[in-house]
């Protein structure tokens, strides 16, 4: 007996987005865990500003976080892939940009 030559994708569940759905947009994610449970909390912050407003909390058991990093993975590699590596700052840690307060871009040299 063959295998078939194109053995059929597994069928993920229909997804429904509700009419008036919110969008949120995060800058910001803290993460906690308790033995059964991690949540995610989504926020916005505004560079300079001291503090922000948890947008969104998000609650998953352990095995749904790694399936999301997995997931999160494959999908980052594919971005890449199409549209260049994203380059994390090196400069410093990763919340230093992030948080710092803004600063405008310097001005030129005006030539002589």
């Amino acid at each position: 007996m063959t295998a078939p030559a194109n053995p059929p994708k597994p069928v993920g569940p229909s997804l429904e987005v509700p009419a008036g759905l919110d969008i949120v947009y995060a800058n910001l994610a803290r993460i906690a865990h308790s033995p059964s449970d991690i949540v995610i909390d989504f926020a916005h912050i505004l560079p300079g500003e001291p503090s922000a407003k948890i947008r969104t909390r998000v609650v998953m058991t352990p095995l749904s976080v790694k399936l999301l990093v997995r997931a999160l993975t494959e999908n980052l590699a594919r971005y890449e892939a199409a549209f260049g590596e994203i380059r994390l700052p090196t400069n410093s840690t990763l919340a230093d940009n992030l948080f710092k307060p803004f600063q405008p871009p310097a001005e030129p040299p005006k030539e002589a």
